[in-house]
């Protein structure tokens, strides 16, 4: 009785469109005020989840949790408040129509002039003016009319500031054409004749969402970093909380100068001078180039003479003979991860190589010990990196770290400092990861392993190496002769059973799979020795399989990447396989 009187009250007298409810959902009352949010007579016993779209249930759970929810009828936005009459069966529930349609314009108003930050940079800015000696002037006007054009089309204010640097500014709706676009500068700029047998590619970082024009501005300059750290030619958004990414078709231009591993080389050795023990680590289950490169650093280490411990925890079989022929030497103290952590002493320098992600570290509790750490790295950069970093050197166009750190031990050493074990480690890890100089092998590879040539590195100890026992040879025939083909250009393999060179096998039978003709990319996924599945892709340039493989926790580079997931191989490719589905 009691609340039956409060309804016709309110109802009479409530300037705010509200209405009451039974626990049925049907309407009891309404105010003279309702007509603002319907535009029809006879709401009285008309059902609320006809006239709102919303269910009974989920209005009474917002009201209980004082939580609004919004309705949107003839052209307005309004938001939905309640509140409980009675108790049980007999309780009424009244909800009132709150118009929020001025503040929800003003809203996206407000959102849609928030400034996007960004900033541009000419990724092979050096390498096209040293190509272009005769027109340096009139291709760096070319490049600059380019980006103003574009910059004048998309209704963003640009200014340049270095030769091979331009920032910029849009609105929102700008920002968001950009978007849909997918970012069309990125492949209009490759159209540009530079007179170089490589495209004019840029980077593209855009920062949004910041409380301040400076917070959005140190957004575009991660997200910038983010971009050149994973090769160039692509655009990286981040705002607040999320990244996205965009472009990324092309591989990285080799840089022709080797300054910068001339610089990192005299910084790492000025670090090793300043520290009181060396630690190096890879990732876990350590490859050729994994290990070459750690065996590397360490020379580096031990001609400063500083104590240098060699993370090593397990690795499979393919790596028996060269972890061997390294421990024979008697020259490198290899430690497991508890040993290593007993031996950390403040100041204490950690090198990882070959990777910078914190989930793939052999030693991630001394990674986190440290507060002095380096990294030489050649993949593409990924958004979980290693903290604490004093030097970083990571250059995706590299075609291994051992590439990289060849380079270094050049600059960082005596010449002809190198043992022969580990000229071979540095040799045999930039054949793995360029498959015998037929992949993502430059000038600079050639350069590198000419010089660990002339440095003691043998071709028949190499090779030996790479020798596959006759089980393994049998399991990569098996898996080459059951491939899947996919529109005639995407390979896909399931390697049977578990191995204990998953891995390496996979990523063998991956390279042997572009060898086919017409084929664009191949994954091959198998189960190692504990049951985890390991997927391998590879690539011939036109598909981006870093891309492909960070969406199920990998990484990589565009035309050479891997992942380790909880899945079974035949649900991996399957989504693979739904993945090439959905994006054409």
């Amino acid at each position: 009785m009691y609340a039956g009187r409060i309804e016709r009250l309110i109802s009479r007298y409530s300037p705010i469109p509200m209405c009451a409810i039974n626990m049925q959902g049907k309407v009891t009352r309404a105010s003279g005020t309702i007509a603002e949010v319907f535009k029809y007579d006879g709401i009285i016993d008309g059902d609320i989840f006809a006239l709102t779209g919303l269910k009974l249930p989920i209005i009474a759970d917002a009201v209980r949790e004082h939580r609004p929810l919004y309705v949107e009828r003839n052209d307005r936005k309004f938001k939905l408040l309640g509140e409980f009459l009675g108790e049980g069966d007999t309780a009424s529930l009244l909800l009132y129509f709150i118009d929020v349609t001025g503040y929800e314009e003003l809203k996206q108003k407000y959102e849609r002039r928030k400034l996007a930050i960004g900033l541009i940079s000419v990724d092979n800015y050096d390498e096209l003016i040293n190509i272009a000696e005769d027109w340096q002037l009139e291709l760096i006007n070319q490049i600059d009319k380019f980006i103003r054009g574009w910059a004048t089309k998309a209704g963003a204010a640009i200014t340049r500031y270095k030769d091979h640097l331009y920032s910029f500014t849009m609105d929102q709706d700008s920002y968001e054409l950009l978007k849909k676009g997918n970012f069309p500068i990125l492949d209009e700029a490759r159209q540009i004749d530079a007179g170089a047998d490589f495209p004019v590619t840029l980077s593209i970082g855009v920062g949004m969402g910041g409380e301040t024009p400076a917070a959005s501005d140190r957004y575009a300059q991660d997200a910038l970093d983010i971009a050149l750290g994973r090769g160039g030619d692509q655009a990286v958004v981040k705002d607040v909380q999320d990244l996205e990414y965009y472009g990324g078709r092309t591989q990285g231009v080799e840089k022709s100068n080797k300054g910068k591993s001339r610089l990192i080389a005299h910084a790492l050795r000025a670090l090793m001078n300043q520290s009181s023990r060396v630690f190096i680590m890879g990732h876990k289950n350590p490859d050729m180039d994994c290990f070459g490169a750690a065996l590397g650093v360490s020379r580096i280490a031990q001609t400063v003479g500083k104590d240098t411990y060699i993370l090593l925890g397990s690795y499979d079989e393919t790596m028996a003979d060269l972890i061997q022929d390294a421990k024979d030497t008697g020259d490198y103290e290899f430690v497991s991860e508890e040993r290593a952590v007993s031996l950390y002493r403040e100041n204490s320098l950690v090198v990882v190589v070959d990777t910078h992600r914190p989930g793939l570290v052999e030693g991630r509790e001394l990674v986190e010990m440290t507060e002095k750490l380096v990294v030489i790295d050649h993949h593409r950069r990924a958004e979980d990196l290693l903290p604490h970093q004093v030097l970083s050197y990571m250059e995706p166009y590299a075609s291994s770290a051992s590439e990289l750190v060849s380079e270094v031990v050049q600059y960082a050493c005596e010449k002809k400092s190198l043992t022969k074990v580990e000229a071979d480690a540095l040799l045999a890890g930039i054949m793995l990861d360029t498959n015998r100089f037929a992949v993502k092998a430059g000038v600079r590879t050639f350069e590198a392993a000419s010089w660990l040539r002339r440095n003691g590195a043998d071709l028949q100890t190499v090779r030996r190496y790479f020798q596959a026992n006759a089980e393994n040879f049998r399991v990569r025939a098996a898996c080459v002769a059951g491939a899947k083909i996919i529109d005639g250009r995407i390979a896909m393999s399931i390697h049977e059973g578990r191995n204990n060179n998953a891995q390496i096998v996979n990523s063998q039978v991956a390279d042997e799979l572009l060898t086919i003709k017409g084929i664009e990319a191949s994954f091959v996924a198998g189960q190692d020795q504990n049951g985890e599945t390991v997927v391998s892709a590879r690539s011939l340039g036109t598909i981006n399989v870093q891309r492909i493989m960070e969406q199920f926790g990998g990484g990589g580079h565009l035309n050479t990447a891997g992942a380790r997931v909880a899945m079974t191989p035949q649900e991996i490719l399957a989504e693979i396989e739904e993945f090439f589905k959905t994006s054409q």
